[in-house]
């Protein structure tokens, strides 16, 4: 991409076309590439630390209602979606380099703020719910961070280019779900503070070391902001806020928004409150089946092995971040409008299939197995298809839109689909679990159907 600009030398590049096989320089844009996903996935860890931590306040002492820990685990998806809104514009602005510095050192401060506040539980509701409004800025670093790596790749590579990106920065998500009771276990990481005792129903207190799972990831952020500092350089996009904002007056953004929402606002959503989930349908939450809290806590239903949440909590984000990884390449070959078409019907089936868990049968034993089991394997089969669905907008936008459009609408789109952890927050909330993914199937059936008219059938206006 060639542009007449003022920005040239030290960070900035001359010129860049990568549409040009034999001036793109390959080697820089896959070193772009491997160095800003690093610096995504730990945002992607900042983002959803609060919802490795969420589910354990109570055990950890405090003493907050389902629904003050909905909205906790609601409140970085509200500010991801805000946060987006901002970063979007930021790749012609501040550059890759700058921005992808400048936001991953801004990581440290909400994690930071969480590995403090575990360790008494002392902190008011206010402050706990601004930790969690910070980490926000986690996802809020993929609105631009996405726009500017596309800008390094062409056309024909972008899916796989922005799937990789993607599907590993997502890892973060299970990344740090998954290492959290491991972490929180060792009591030689634990340098600053001292430990406390976690009280789980029918189990005696364990000692843990929960800031651990805040203070082990502050070192790798600041290794990848002086990574990207050093080894990043920045493709001089020409374009103002108010240019950016043309993309508005293309129909297709609109569409796009609402396939992303299906896709990422899923995957989002549930990776933030999957646990929260989980422990109240058929865990500790549930006063049908636990009653009390901590050590002295009593399981009313004889027999049931109250699930350990975060023995399986990590499992869906893993799912999902995996098949945005795998399908990337599918979509390079076949077209991703194709897939967003079997996400969107995969979901569809998926999603119904769970709905039929989610009132939980405490007559017995036997049946809060079994609807457990139902319900773990419907949440997993959701991720999944929302994972390839994650993959396959992401090749389409680039295929729909002029290559500085297309940035924007992978950063407005991606903003809006970060709001997922907020809305399924409050959707269980206020509606319930049954209701609100009752509309979650009515949101897929349009998308299945906007889909199909206008990408992917024979004929589609704007077929990709």
């Amino acid at each position: 991409m060639s542009a007449q600009t003022a920005r040239s030398g030290g960070e900035w590049l001359e010129s860049w076309d990568p549409e040009n096989e034999e001036t793109w320089d390959k080697g820089l844009a896959w070193k772009t590439l491997w160095v800003t996903t690093f610096c995504l996935t730990l945002a992607f860890v900042a983002w959803f630390l609060p919802s490795a931590i969420i589910p354990k306040l109570n055990a950890l002492g405090y003493e907050w209602s389902q629904s003050q820990l909905y909205w906790m685990a609601a409140m970085p998806g509200l500010s991801a979606g805000l946060m987006r809104l901002i970063w979007m514009v930021l790749p012609p602005i501040l550059g890759t380099r700058k921005m992808v510095s400048l936001t991953t050192l801004l990581l440290i401060f909400s994690t930071l703020g969480w590995g403090v506040r575990v360790q008494e539980p002392t902190a008011p509701y206010w402050e706990l719910m601004v930790l969690a409004f910070l980490a926000g800025v986690g996802g809020g670093a993929f609105s631009g961070f996405m726009p500017s790596t596309s800008y390094f790749f062409p056309r024909r590579m972008q899916g796989t280019a922005l799937g990789l990106q993607a599907g590993l920065g997502n890892f973060g998500v299970s990344l740090v779900q998954l290492l959290t009771p491991y972490l929180i276990a060792l009591s030689g990481l634990a340098i600053f503070g001292g430990s406390q005792m976690l009280t789980q129903p029918g189990k005696q207190p364990v000692e843990v070391w929960y800031q651990n799972a805040a203070f082990i990831w502050i070192p790798l952020m600041v290794i990848g902001a002086v990574m990207a500092w050093t080894m990043l350089r920045s493709v001089p996009i020409q374009a103002n806020i108010k240019q950016q904002f043309d993309i508005f007056s293309n129909q297709d953004t609109w569409w796009m928004t609402l396939l992303y929402i299906m896709t990422f606002g899923t995957f989002a959503g549930l990776s933030a409150q999957f646990g929260l989930l989980m422990a109240n349908l058929y865990g500790i939450g549930n006063p049908d089946i636990v009653q009390g809290a901590g050590a002295s806590a009593q399981v009313l239903v004889e027999g049931y092995q109250v699930p350990d949440v975060v023995k399986f909590v990590f499992l869906g984000p893993l799912v999902g971040a995996g098949a945005r990884v795998l399908f990337s390449p599918l979509t390079d070959r076949m077209g991703g409008a194709i897939w967003t078409l079997i996400s969107g019907i995969g979901l569809i089936v998926s999603i119904a299939f769970t709905m039929t868990a989610l009132t939980p049968d405490t007559s017995s034993a036997a049946a809060l197995d079994a609807g457990f089991t139902k319900f773990l394997w419907g949440m997993l089969a959701i991720f999944l298809f929302s994972g390839i669905g994650n993959a396959s907008t992401f090749k389409q936008m680039p295929m729909i839109f002029e290559r500085r459009q297309a940035g924007g609408v992978i950063g407005w789109t991606a903003a809006i689909a970060a709001f997922g952890p907020f809305f399924f927050g409050v959707g269980v909330t206020t509606l319930g679990a049954v209701a609100f993914f009752g509309i979650g199937v009515a949101w897929a059936v349009m998308c299945v159907a906007l889909t199909w008219w206008r990408y992917a059938r024979p004929g589609a206006p704007k077929r990709s």
